[in-house]
């Protein structure tokens, strides 16, 4: 549902992701004089990308521990996400609750008619109404642009780059000093630089679609509330609350991160690798689309 350049952009950074992964297999295939091998990485990359999609919402439920919520236990919450949801004109996601004091929320579902939103307990008891109607918003927009997808697709295909990279080392490394009975420069140069480069430039890219679809999320979120104060309010409070209760660092929790509204991990995670834009800009962002101007500024 995004119209702007933020769509083009992601399907830009995602083309190159498959390209880096097409390059890396082509140079394994030449180097081994096999094709076997592009095929096989290539199949295996569906694979990882479909199961990834297909189970997206059971594996980070089940990661945070997230439990269903009935009308009757929670009817706020589930008035205000129908109303959201019928003003998007789109389906009416499932409503889950993670029993965390980290204040954060995340939206997963293979598409719009297999929505999840889930909230921690951190954020519900951390933000007034007018503010988590800001994030619900945000979280929406991710399931009906299909953000999941594409998020999906990012994190499979940068894994097997980073698989295939370290594979075409030991090949190429292993292969590369038997043929003709020396050492082949070629094999061993284009081995090191896969396995230096490649996974670099895949966490680069996955990083940049994943801030790219979060900016779309904010600006579409806020034009879908028609409140953009209220969320960067919201981002606001959550930078704070997170630097005071941030998530512990657990790997099923670092392979979820990046599906979350903020960092969970607050000032330890690298800014500079970090899936989330910086928070200020985000909150710059928000107040420019509601024509806000701070107070204090001069001129």
């Amino acid at each position: 549902m995004s119209h702007h350049n933020g769509r083009l952009r992601t399907i830009g950074l995602l083309s190159l992701l498959f390209g880096l992964l097409l390059a890396i297999g082509a140079i394994l295939a030449y180097s081994s004089g096999n094709s076997f091998f592009l095929v096989l990485f290539a199949g295996i990359g569906l694979v990882s990308v479909a199961y990834s999609y297909w189970n997206s919402d059971k594996i980070a439920l089940r990661a945070m521990k997230a439990y269903p919520v009935s009308r009757e236990q929670a009817p706020a919450l589930y008035t205000m996400v129908e109303e959201l949801a019928q003003r998007a004109q789109q389906p009416v996601p499932r409503i889950y609750i993670a029993p965390s004091p980290t204040p954060n929320a995340f939206a997963t579902g293979r598409n719009p008619e297999n929505g999840v939103v889930c909230f921690t307990e951190g954020i519900l008891n951390l933000l007034n109404e007018r503010e988590l109607r800001g994030v619900t918003g945000h979280e929406l927009m991710h399931v009906y642009n299909r953000d999941i997808l594409i998020s999906s697709v990012a994190a499979a295909v940068a894994g097997i780059l980073t698989t295939v990279s370290q594979f075409f080392l030991l090949f190429g490394m292993g292969r590369g000093g038997n043929n003709n009975g020396g050492g082949n420069p070629l094999a061993l140069i284009g081995s090191l630089v896969a396995v230096l480069l490649m996974p670099l430039a895949a966490g680069l890219i996955q990083m940049a679609i994943s801030r790219t679809r979060e900016y779309d999320a904010d600006s579409d979120g806020a034009q879908l509330t028609g409140d953009p104060l209220a969320l960067a309010s919201a981002l606001h409070k959550l930078a704070g609350g997170i630097e005071r209760q941030p998530m512990a660092e657990d790997p099923k929790h670092d392979a979820h991160a990046h599906m979350m509204i903020a960092n969970p991990f607050g000032a330890r995670a690298k800014q500079l690798f970090s899936t989330h834009p910086p928070m200020p800009e985000r909150i710059r962002r928000l107040e420019d689309m509601a024509g806000y101007r701070d107070p204090g500024a001069q001129g």
